[in-house]
């Protein structure tokens, strides 16, 4: 396992920029290795303050190996996630629990704090509901918008879907999505049981707190005209029902975040709501980022 220097691409332009933004790598990473197989990775810059951790930690020129058994990786993790916490090299602490999964088979091999997985460039999960209201034919006219709170860790005021969440440690996408939907959009879990499953896609991006190596599970949720989300829990701003043509250009543009707007593209390429050359087009450039539907089954850790 080598360290490769990832060169810095110019800055994504134009519509649809989410699409290249979620693959861009801009640092060098070296792998983290748990009983050999490469589970996430970790930013060259940050080799020198993981020196002091061994042996529990094995720090080489191209790779970060953790040596401990597994009974004892939580509890190792955890001290060494406090030591990092506390030189600013762990960003936006969250007190939750996150699995550490195998990438391939998505078995867990350890647990530790949500924040951390940043850091250590580990596989996280993601559930986003895309809320949309029909029009007279059937099809979907508007789309619900979220503009997160001002004062959120990250992404602050950034547009955002419905609503949106990380799964932590205990909880399916699903199981997320209908906490999520309570706690950001006071939306009852009768309600969200119509939510209908969509792509699920693949994240893997420098971000300001490391890496963001994640899957997003994306749902429909179809709404009826008079059932208007109401926040719950301090993290959304406001919500705007916009005219589909609307939200896809605010999706296109800047200002959503780029979990959002790649789920709403997928709920866009789904529907048919783009131009067939248009549509066309964004899916062959976004086909890259759709996990399988093999490695997508509903499998969680």
């Amino acid at each position: 396992m080598t360290a490769r220097a990832m060169p810095a691409p110019a800055a994504p332009a134009g519509p649809w920029s989410s699409i290249e933004i979620a693959t861009r790598r801009e640092r060098v990473r070296v792998p983290f290795v748990i009983d050999g197989v490469a589970v996430g990775s970790v930013a060259a810059e940050h080799l020198d303050a993981l020196r002091p951790w061994a042996p529990g930690l094995r720090v080489e020129r191209d790779a970060v190996v953790l040596t401990v058994s597994a009974d004892r990786r939580d509890d190792t993790l955890a001290t060494l996630n406090a030591a990092l916490r506390e030189q600013g090299l762990i960003r936006a602490w969250r007190d939750e629990t996150y699995p550490l999964p195998h990438p391939a088979t998505l078995q867990v091999l350890a647990h530790f704090e949500r924040a951390a997985s940043r850091f250590w460039g580990t596989l996280t999960f993601g559930a986003h509901g895309t809320g949309w209201v029909a029009g007279a034919d059937g099809r979907p006219a508007a789309l619900w918008i979220a503009q997160r709170s001002f004062h959120k860790a990250t992404d602050p005021g950034a547009h955002d879907n419905l609503v949106g969440g990380g799964v932590p440690h205990g909880q399916t996408p699903w199981q997320t999505l209908v906490r999520e939907g309570w706690e950001e959009a006071g939306l009852t879990p009768e309600v969200m049981q119509r939510a209908r499953r969509g792509r699920v896609i693949r994240l893997q991006r420098d971000i300001a707190e490391g890496l963001q190596f994640e899957w997003i599970h994306a749902f429909d949720l179809q709404l009826q005209p008079d059932e208007i989300p109401v926040n719950q829990d301090g993290e959304v701003h406001a919500f705007t029902l916009h005219a589909a043509a609307d939200a896809l250009a605010i999706a296109a543009g800047s200002t959503m975040t780029a979990d959002a707007a790649l789920v709403t593209l997928d709920f866009a390429l789904r529907h048919g709501l783009l131009p067939a050359h248009e549509g066309e087009r964004l899916a062959a450039r976004a086909a890259g980022l759709w996990v399988a539907s093999a490695a997508s089954d509903g499998r969680m850790p």
